[in-house]
């Protein structure tokens, strides 16, 4: 019998039904592989820190120096020429103490000299008259301190009178103390604004604990403006702020599975900001862990790492 040889048209016939028993298989290899291998959740790496429940201050910073809260000049009740001097800058002195003599006599006219005396008791802070000098009795001899409380002068911008007021409390901090603060209010407003400078004078009298504060001394003054108590703040770059609104994502356990973290989107109300801490009024408890980085990426649900866990604010400010 004479064998019949396949001719290109079964051929190709046969290499067609192959490629279909094939692609066949492949799919019922993927639809039957591993079951198991479900699509990978994202988690997002963030940083968290807690929201505080504590007291927030708006303020206002000035340098000022610092000055005797009580000084008087000492003049002479004649004009004439200073024949000695009784005292020295540092020196302490009590009311009626012999500061200078003067000697009122004039050519062909001999006086008895006179005494200048102190009119209160306290410390000698500057010299200015010399041995030989010719005075009148507008010219001071001397300048004494009271010894009394320090103040300090301050000149505060036209734009910021409205916030001043008798009272307000002050943090006062000095290069000669570094780390150390000391505490004062404000006891005197001036009537009246310095039309060229367009400032105000005000007075801030300051605790001397220790004696360690000086007349003459370069301060910084942190003037109370506005204070809160019990509010809730956090970090300023904790909020997010997308199509005019402000929000927070706050962290807590995925209740699909405990061992995981989601976020949750919580839109709050911000108040004042001072320093980069926030103030939050409505919105947001205090203790609540929030991001404060990383939230950039995050919707609301997502699941997180916390990378690193920051410490709180301080409760006051």
């Amino acid at each position: 019998m004479k064998k019949m040889k396949p001719n290109g048209l079964a051929l190709s016939a046969f290499a067609v039904v192959i490629l279909l028993v094939l692609s066949g298989c492949g799919e019922n290899a993927q639809a039957g592989g591993d079951k198991s291998g479900e699509e990978a959740v994202p988690v997002f790496a963030v940083n968290t820190t807690t929201a505080v429940q504590g007291q927030i201050s708006d303020y206002l910073m000035l340098s000022g120096d610092i000055v005797a809260g009580s000084t008087v000049d000492v003049f002479s009740d004649a004009a004439g020429k200073i024949t000695a001097l009784r005292v020295a800058v540092g020196d302490r002195v009590w009311k009626d103490t012999p500061i200078a003599v003067v000697d009122p006599s004039r050519p062909g006219m001999k006086y008895v000299p006179g005494v200048a005396k102190s009119p209160i008791a306290g410390t000698i802070v500057s010299l200015p008259a010399q041995v030989g000098m010719t005075i009148t009795q507008a010219t001071p001899i001397a300048r004494v301190s009271g010894g009394g409380a320090l103040e300090i002068k301050l000149f505060v911008a036209e734009r910021f009178i409205s916030k001043m007021a008798l009272g307000l409390p002050a943090v006062i901090t000095l290069d000669a103390y570094p780390g150390e603060s000391f505490r004062g209010s404000i006891s005197e407003i001036s009537p009246v604004v310095d039309p060229a400078s367009r400032t105000m004078e005000v007075r801030v009298n300051v605790e001397n604990p220790g004696s360690k504060l000086k007349a003459g001394m370069f301060t910084k003054v942190r003037i109370i403006t506005e204070q809160k108590d019990n509010i809730v703040k956090i970090p300023s770059t904790a909020m997010v702020q997308r199509f005019g609104e402000n929000y927070v994502f706050t962290v807590e356990p995925d209740p699909s599975d405990p061992a995981f973290k989601i976020v949750r989107r919580k839109v709050v109300t911000p108040g004042i900001l001072i320093d980069g801490v926030l103030e939050v009024q409505q919105g947001l408890n205090a203790e609540d862990e929030i991001v404060v980085r990383g939230q950039s990426l995050l919707e609301d649900g997502v699941r997180v790492n916390v990378v690193e866990h920051t410490a709180p604010l301080s409760a006051t400010n």
